[in-house]
């Protein structure tokens, strides 16, 4: 088994198949370059809260006057992390992040990037919850049995981003593209929530495409098709090459 397909590997020796090992795993998820996206700048969207203190002070006046705070934070498929924020108290759990999420990064009115500004989101899946006990800097991905009344509860969503997309971050913030690598078990450097992605986003399956559209790559251990189909967009067949170059037709009804 190969995280190369048969149609794109150099090698001439191919890895061994072996059964498929991927029951009970979600579909796969595609990777597209980082050459797909660009990347603006927008005017600075200072922080509220100059000091940690004064971060939980708010907090705190927020869960007096409307009980726990939710926030979410995104994680896109390029494995790069979006910037979150805070939901307001009376909006639904989705719409609140999608909102967030393209108050960051959309690309502001009247710019030449505006046009593809993003507004819509694919909140794929959530990788994570944490909750925040008390009014400090803690966070655990459990509830503790004795904080019956959490302060935060925060939620880390995976995002399928399209093939492209125009993102445009405030000067005062950086995307940053980081890889796995880097973060597994660096908990010092990135904190026991970002360290702890490679953990969650392991349960996925991953298909590489190139800049052509073509997967180039992917996570082993799902079924193997030998047979790389090329579909023809007139008339009524579809031809299969295999992976030593030979073709085989497959008649199908044209529609």
């Amino acid at each position: 088994m190969s995280a190369v397909p048969s149609h794109v590997t150099r090698s001439s020796l191919p890895a061994k198949d072996v059964l498929p090992f991927d029951e009970r795993q979600p579909e796969a998820i595609r990777l597209y370059p980082l050459s797909n996206y660009t990347f603006g700048t927008k005017e600075a969207q200072p922080e509220e809260d100059p000091s940690v203190k004064d971060r939980l002070k708010r907090l705190e006046d927020y869960y007096g006057r409307y009980g726990m705070r939710r926030s979410g934070e995104g994680i896109a498929n390029a494995f790069f992390k979006l910037p979150g924020d805070w939901l307001d108290y009376n909006v639904d759990e989705i719409q609140g992040f999608t909102e967030r999420m393209n108050e960051r990064l959309a690309a502001p009115p009247g710019t030449s990037l505006a046009y593809t500004s993003p507004q819509t989101w694919n909140v794929h899946s959530t990788l994570a919850t944490w909750w925040r006990p008390n009014f400090d800097q803690f966070m655990y991905p459990f509830l503790p049995p004795h904080a019956t009344r959490p302060k935060e509860c925060k939620k880390l969503y995976l995002l399928q981003l399209p093939e492209s997309r125009v993102l445009s971050v405030p000067k005062n913030m950086k995307l940053l593209a980081v890889p796995l690598f880097e973060l597994y078990d660096n908990s010092p450097r990135y904190g026991p929530q970002i360290s702890a992605l490679p953990h969650y986003l392991s349960r996925f399956r991953w298909e590489f495409v190139d800049e052509e559209g073509k997967v180039v790559a992917w996570t082993p251990g799902g079924a193997v098709d030998e047979m790389v189909k090329t579909k023809i967009l007139a008339g009524g067949e579809d031809v299969e090459v295999g992976a030593n170059g030979s073709g085989e037709v497959k008649m199908e009804d044209a529609k």
